[in-house]
This record gives C-alpha cells, structure tokens and sequence, in this order.
C-alpha cells in the first residue's frame, strides 16, 4: 500500500486564501485496476486559476492543479513504468490515474513532451498550459502584425512574460506592466521590452501615452480593473484585446467587485474587438505551440523564468506568494 497525502480546499476563499481554508489528509491507495497506473510527484504548479475557480467549485474538494509526475506501477500498457506524464491532479505527492476517465479538460493527462534537453519542468510553464496559453490567446485572438504596439499587464508572470516575447518574436514594438522596478528591470533588460512600466508607482495614462504616442493596436489583458480600462482607452481604430484573466480582483468580495471607468464608447468608436478566452479551446493543437517554442528557447530567441519553491509542505505559501505577485515568470514547486 502506498500512503499519499493531499490538499483538500476545505472552504470556499473569503479574500486572500488562508492556511486554514485547507487540510492536509493522508490517505492509502488502493491497488491498480485495469487502465490505472500510479505516479510519483515531482512539481507541482500554482497559477491564479487556482483562486478563481474556488467560488464555482462546491468545496471540500481536492485542489487541483497541472503537475508532472513519475509513474510508479502500471496497468495501463500507454504508461509503463519510468514515463513522465503531465496531469491535472494537483497538489498530492501520489495518485493514481485512469486515463479513459478523463471527463474533461480539468482531468487531462499526456506523457510528458519531448523537451530536447530542456528542464523537465518546463512543461509546467513556458512547454505546458501558461505557454499554450500565451501562444494562443495572442495569436489566435490578437493576429499582431510586424510594427504594431502590443501592450502585457502582468508582464512578469507565467502567461505575461511569454506574450511579450512571442510578440518580439513576430516585429511587434512591446510594453510591458508589472509591479514593482525589478521586474520592470527583468523585462526591458532580459526580455528585451521595448518599455516597462510599474504600474503602482506610474500615472499609467500618461507614462502609456509617453510609450506609445501612436496607440495601441493589441493588448494581452490578465489583470483586469481600471489599469486595463486606461489601456483600452488608448486603442487604435480596430484594436485587439484578448482577456485572460482579472487576477486584480480574484481575492475581492464578488459583490463588492471595484469599479472601473466606462469602456465602451472605445469600444464603439475605435470599432475594438474584445474576446475572452479559455486555453482549452485549443487543446489539440496544444503540441503547435510547443513545438515552436522548444525551438525559440533552444534557439536564444525566449527566455523563460522559473520561480522555484522547495517542499510540498511549502505548496500553500508558493500560492499566496503568486497571488501577490512575488514571482518572476512560472511558480512552481518541486515536491
């Protein structure tokens, strides 16, 4: 018998999530039935995603997150024993899988992508789900064109910091926000930013006018709020927003959401197109986008940034450390 331990969200968040929203229980696996293998965790992955979908899930439940594991036993003959897999099974340091009772994409599970010598935990990151995501939800939303001007908030995260460069990588002219001067420094300095701007010291109006005296033609959008009504407010005619996410209010009293300067007669006048996304839209072509940027990573042309946390023990405040933005490109933690 194996013993496995796991976090399981015991509350529903009020605000920033608290030690005492989870539990950690310790459970025997039983034996494999047909189809199943078990894996061993090696990293685990935090994303803000984590927090945003609290409120839709009854709780308790296991949290859940993508990780990469070592598979242990099997008897399933696609996953034999020393494969690497990527899972979404989250925050546990064993389990076990069955494939064919994958019911959606939260349960999906694939053996870990050939990473041409990369780090194994890449897949977490800049070759996993934040990659596809930036990849997708930029291109296939935003169509840049070489010379236009690409705006990034949360510039330095997972999903941010891959825009950016993906948007270098087509021609384009990129600013980027972040939250404090160093990551400001990372992102003009490594990542080679055309500006980067602090948005809690900057008057954002002004210093994004500086930046870009013609207007913005497209705009990756993960933290919502009044930093992204500036940023609409200074489209061009047949600007493009692809929205990500609201990371700015996740930890907010959702019926007490702050309020934001009215966007719409942008919208209307500069005839914008506003699209919301959600990565699994792309699912099987996911293996595209790795593909390219394997080859931009070995090739010098993207640098990805990991923010490593040591221990499972330390998962919960590898979390909130996200959350508050002390992270520089992927957190992940290795188990």
């Amino acid at each position: 018998m194996v013993k496995a331990r796991k976090y399981v969200v015991k509350n529903h968040f009020q605000g920033v999530p608290k030690l005492s929203d989870y539990e950690i229980v310790e459970e025997e696996l039983p034996p494999l039935k047909d189809n199943e293998f078990l894996v061993k965790t090696e990293w685990i992955s935090v994303d803000p995603y984590l927090r945003a979908y609290n409120s839709q899930i009854n709780a308790p439940y296991d949290q859940f997150s993508f990780q990469i594991a070592l598979v242990q036993e099997s008897k399933n003959p696609d996953y034999p024993v020393g494969t690497r897999v990527v899972s979404h099974k989250g925050w546990c340091d064993y389990t076990i899988i069955n494939p064919k009772l994958q019911s959606d994409f939260l349960d999906t599970v694939y053996t870990l992508p050939d990473l041409k010598g990369l780090s194994n935990s890449l897949a977490l990151g800049a070759v996993g789900m934040p990659g596809a995501t930036a990849y997708f939800g930029f291109l296939e939303i935003c169509k840049p064109k070489p010379d236009e001007t690409v705006v990034v908030t949360g510039a330095a995260g997972a999903v941010g910091s891959i825009v950016g460069q993906i948007a270098k990588i087509k021609g384009c002219k990129v600013i980027g926000f972040a939250g404090s001067d160093e990551k400001v420094q990372w992102l003009e300095k490594e990542l080679g930013f055309d500006k980067a701007i602090n948005y809690k010291t900057a008057d954002v109006a002004k210093a994004l006018k500086e930046a870009a005296p013609n207007g913005v033609d497209c705009y990756f959008d993960n933290v919502g709020g009044e930093l992204s009504s500036v940023i609409i407010n200074q489209l061009n005619v047949f600007g493009r927003v692809s929205v990500c996410g609201s990371i700015s209010s996740y930890n907010d009293d959702l019926d007490k959401l702050p309020k934001a300067s009215i966007v719409q007669p942008a919208l209307v006048f500069r005839q914008l197109k506003v699209e919301g996304f959600i990565v699994s839209r792309w699912r099987e072509r996911w293996s595209e986008a790795f593909t390219e940027i394997i080859t931009w990573i070995l090739n010098g042309k993207m640098k990805p940034r990991e923010h490593v946390t040591e221990g499972f023990d330390n998962l919960f405040k590898a979390f909130t450390g996200m959350l508050a933005g002390e992270n520089y490109g992927k957190a992940i933690v290795k188990v």
